[in-house]
């Protein structure tokens, strides 16, 4: 977008949150979508419009097959952070978490990258929408194969410097063996706490519990645990470490998602999301 179109732009995010604005604003997407890329501004927009249950799939229409303005956002040199905003609104509605997860893996695996991106919008916006999407154990296997190889990227932000045992870092992804000094876990306690709740609903299911115990994401939770002061997150990391190490259920109550009723804890994080993004936007 031109230096000119700014104020325009800014003017059109502000309208975006009221809702007397959805439905001219939804007519006005294919004129706006061309300017997602590299606008932060309509990538508000679209967060905002988005935040509407009723209006996401709408907005996903409008983005067209493959969703390609999406993927040209994500695929930027400097993508907004705004877009992390619109993919956790989107990753709400079922068609958004079928876009975010469609087979190519390229929406995915972008995600993915941007989860240590420096600016804390887009990690915030990002590790939400990963950890919605994998409410669906559906799709756990896939994200956990070497297609996608979603564990090393999520374990990367919570996991330390420290320097551990030769037959304990051996256990490790090589991407997290050896991590050099200055590498610094994720620092907002928020982010930090969504990680370990994707890493637990991917731990729902025996083959995803085989998987994480496996690539030694216990001695990760181990070393987090002892750094962590965060009680919020310590008790997160603690669920965790519990289920890992804990006796397997049994027979028949392998799948811990559909033991625990997933639409009731979605509808809470989906609940708290809109709560911290209140309280955002009043700052």
């Amino acid at each position: 977008a031109s230096r000119g179109s700014q104020p325009a732009l800014a003017a059109l995010v502000n309208a975006s949150s009221e809702p007397a604005a959805l439905e001219p604003l939804l007519a006005a997407l294919p004129s706006l979508l061309p300017l997602a890329p590299s606008s932060g501004g309509v990538c508000g927009v679209l967060a905002n419009l988005s935040r509407d249950p009723g209006a996401a799939p709408r907005v996903l229409r409008a983005l067209g097959p493959g969703a390609e303005p999406l993927l040209r956002a994500l695929s930027g040199a400097r993508p907004p952070a705004e877009l992390g905003a619109f993919l956790c609104n989107l990753s709400q509605a079922p068609e958004g978490r079928q876009t975010l997860l469609d087979r190519s893996g390229a929406v995915v695996r972008r995600m993915l990258a941007l989860v240590r991106w420096p600016q804390v919008e887009m990690r915030r916006g990002v590790v939400g929408a990963l950890r919605n999407c994998c409410f669906q154990h559906e799709n756990h296997e896939w994200l956990l194969s070497p297609d996608v190889d979603a564990l090393p990227l999520l374990l990367l932000p919570l996991a330390g410097p420290e320097d551990l045992p030769e037959e304990e870092m051996e256990q490790l992804p090589v991407d997290l063996q050896y991590l050099p000094l200055e590498h610094r876990r994720e620092e907002e306690p928020e982010i930090r706490k969504m990680l370990l709740e994707t890493l637990m609903l991917l731990a729902a299911t025996k083959p995803g519990r085989c998987h994480l115990r496996s690539q030694g994401s216990y001695l990760v939770l181990r070393e987090l645990h002892t750094w962590e002061k965060d009680p919020e997150v310590l008790s997160t990391c603690e669920k965790l470490i519990q289920v890992l190490i804990g006796d397997e259920p049994e027979e028949g109550m392998e799948n811990l998602l559909e033991v625990t009723i997933p639409e009731d804890m979605e509808r809470r994080l989906r609940d708290l999301d809109r709560e911290e993004e209140e309280e955002r936007r009043r700052k």
